[in-house]
């Protein structure tokens, strides 16, 4: 059965008519009230401020008339506004109770409805039929219990407002118009146009509409939104860059390269709207206790007033003011609240923080994770080898090697050759100028300088020059050593020298390592580097133990393995070769700035390539099921409480007095239920998470015993 994206009850998609369409998928609702504040939530709210505004008017006049001011026939006047009431303030209720019949569902309304019925039926009937039944009225009560009920409506879609307006800031994020670069210049053009390959112009202070690459012009880009950093970010020719993002001081070019559902910010919209509705499994129970829930109250409170008017002695307006206070205090809404409230909440948080979950399972599985596996390049490395030493041969000078290797890679699209170019730009050094340039595919480049042939080799483990016997050498060479990757430049047959390249380690991996393992949570590191790489990258950020050489089929049997120990498994990757365990990990967490296949396949995306977001994105899984189990104890404990309250276990103590205030009371404490079930869930917005804020205590000491590498 489908849930209420509004007020967390049960309905029946096979049957029911009350349906919504938005962002290509299909919500139900259990009642016309629910309906109209999805689709128009800002209309609907509108007309409860009204409603609002004449319950609290009309309430106010009959207690002043019940109570302080002695006008003759007064009850007249309080049975006018109270029918009033009954008629406008009702209206929602009693179309509720409609819906839930024509459906076959129970919902609140039906609760809402009948007790306020009963009670100013009642009174109704005792005012015309003078005599006939005891001269008890309740028309303060009737109103009054209608006043508080829709102020806690009020409060608590103003909680849910907030609880979403992530989402809502993220619908209203993209530009409507985007400047697409045509023939004659730039032309204006809605941004639904927009297709792969156009060129945009940017212009500071606007949102970039497409998802694309930079091709012109340098800026500093406000991506907050979509990944949480803080700091505009700077951007240069060749960098990506994200559709809602604020452009900074410079005027850009981009090319497009995803546009419309394509785009990142649709992907996290997606995401958000999945948790709108979204059911873990931990809610399981609440929902077996839902769908019985209202036929169960209806018929305690039937037996209750049944058993005070025959047995207890009470007479009829006992009896009923028990079944009015039994129906008015019970909450079956905070039973259907508890998981989406935390849900939706948790997913604005992590939005705002650069974490997303995918999947309706997604969070309670992260939540249980104890042993975290982690890729090395590009996960705990930058994915980006740059240039560590210069080794020059003979009279060879560093700068001259680096000029001549500069030279020979300045067009190769390598990313050692890109290290290399960068290199000799940060150091002022001017490459070479060589002609000739052509590229040996799985060996390197060469080309003419001052009449002789030079070469870069992109390996170090078969020396001597680059001649054809060596066309089949390995694309590059670990150091045995170092672990770092060489590269060998020659003119004509001399070694000019050697180039040592890195993956550097990311400069957060120590401290998210830290953090997990402070959390209780160990690491390992999982990787098909070489073992001598691998130990580097590991004793630089705290990792005992290391898996080398591990293909992805390798990988994934170190994860059935640790599983099969008893460990909840959480695998960081961002690689292709790392998309088939990320799929098959309890919780695969892929990283934003990875392959397109790897995103798809984790279901915990960080938008930041920011590595404690790691350990924040499992404090926020912990926290947000933590908080679905307190909302569930309330409701339990909430109901357990007060409906055996409602049905007269005070009455032992204190008498039949009791019921002059239990309804109005319950109506009070049902309104305030669910509300509190949200503001329970809406901490999560302020709740500083562990890694993403510097919470969480500082890592533990660094390890000083050496790694253990295991090859394959």
């Amino acid at each position: 059965m489908a849930t209420d994206p509004v007020c967390g009850m049960f309905v029946d998609e096979r049957t029911t008519t009350l349906v919504a369409h938005r962002d290509n998928r299909t919500y139900y609702f259990c009642a016309t009230g629910c309906r109209d504040a999805f689709v128009a939530p800002g209309r609907a709210l509108a007309e409860l401020r009204r409603q609002l505004a004449v319950g609290a008017a009309i309430s106010a006049v009959v207690l002043l008339l019940a109570y302080l001011l002695k006008v003759p026939d007064g009850i007249y006047a309080e049975a006018t506004l109270a029918a009033v009431a009954q008629v406008y303030l009702g209206a929602p209720f009693y179309r509720g109770t409609a819906d839930a019949i024509r459906h076959r569902l129970g919902n609140m309304d039906v609760l809402i409805a009948v007790g306020t019925t009963a009670a100013f039926g009642y009174s109704l009937a005792a005012l015309l039929l003078p005599g006939r039944l005891p001269a008890l009225y309740y028309f303060d009560a009737s109103c009054l219990i209608l006043t508080l009920l829709l102020t806690g409506n009020y409060l608590e879609r103003l909680t849910r407002d907030r609880a979403s307006s992530v989402l809502r800031r993220l619908s209203e994020t993209l530009p409507a118009r985007a400047h697409r670069l045509g023939a004659g210049g730039p032309e204006e053009v809605p941004v639904a146009d927009l297709t792969v390959g156009d060129l945009v112009v940017v212009r500071p202070g606007e949102r970039i509409p497409a998802d694309g690459r930079i091709r012109d012009g340098r800026s500093s880009v406000d991506e907050s939104l979509l990944t949480g950093e803080p700091m505009p970010v700077p951007k240069s020719i060749g960098d990506p860059v994200r559709a809602g993002a604020i452009n900074g001081e410079g005027v850009l070019t981009v090319e497009t390269l995803r546009a419309g559902e394509d785009t990142f910010l649709a992907s996290v919209g997606r995401l958000l709207l999945d948790a709108e509705s979204s059911r873990v499994p931990i809610q399981a129970l609440a929902d077996r206790i839902a769908a019985v829930f209202v036929p169960t109250v209806l018929l305690l409170a039937v037996a209750a007033a049944a058993g005070w008017y025959f047995l207890g002695g009470a007479d009829a307006t006992v009896a009923l003011l028990v079944f009015v206070s039994v129906v008015i205090t019970a909450c079956p809404c905070a039973f259907g609240l508890a998981t989406p409230a935390a849900v939706v909440v948790a997913a604005g948080r992590g939005a705002r923080a650069g974490i997303l979950f995918r999947g309706h399972d997604a969070l309670e599985h992260a939540a249980r994770a104890d042993l975290v596996l982690m890729d090395k390049t590009g996960t705990l490395t930058g994915g980006h080898p740059v240039l560590t030493r210069l080794l020059p041969a003979g009279p060879t000078g560093a700068d001259e090697l680096l000029a001549v290797a500069a030279g020979l890679e300045l067009d190769s699209g390598h990313p050692l050759g890109w290290a290399v170019t960068e290199a000799a730009r940060q150091r002022g050094i001017p490459a070479a100028t060589v002609h000739d340039l052509a590229a040996r595919p799985g060996v390197g480049m060469e080309g003419i300088l001052d009449g002789r042939r030079v070469a870069i080799r992109r390996s170090a483990a078969v020396r001597g020059p680059p001649g054809p016997d060596t066309g089949t050498a390995p694309l590059e060479a670990a150091d045995a050593t170092t672990g770092g990757t060489r590269s060998s430049v020659y003119r004509g047959d001399a070694l000019l020298g050697e180039l040592e390249f890195e993956d550097p380690v990311r400069p957060e991996a120590r401290a998210a390592v830290g953090r997990l393992r402070a959390d209780g949570i160990d690491v390992v590191m999982v990787t098909g580097d070489n073992p001598v790489a691998a130990a580097r990258v590991a004793r630089a950020v705290g990792i005992a133990t290391v898996h080398s050489r591990e293909e992805p089929a390798g990988k994934i049997a170190r994860l059935q393995e640790y599983t099969a120990r008893g460990h909840h498994v959480a695998f960081v990757g961002d690689g292709i070769n790392d998309a088939a365990v990320l799929a098959a990990a309890d919780t695969g967490i892929a990283l934003a700035s990875g392959a397109d296949v790897a995103r798809e396949a984790g279901r915990i995306l960080l938008a930041r390539s920011d590595l404690l977001t790691v350990p924040a994105a499992l404090d926020l899984a912990r926290r947000t099921v933590g908080k679905i189990r307190q909302n569930f104890a309330w409701a339990l404990g909430y109901n357990a409480v007060l409906l055996p309250i409602a049905a007269g276990a005070l009455v032992p103590i204190w008498g039949f007095r009791v019921y002059a205030v239990l309804p109005i009371l319950g109506a009070a404490a049902m309104g305030l239920s669910s509300t509190l079930v949200l503001t329970n869930s809406l901490t999560l917005r302020w709740t500083p998470l562990g890694g993403a804020t510097g919470k969480g205590g500082p890592p533990p000491a660094p390890r000083t015993a050496a790694p253990t590498v295991t090859p394959p």
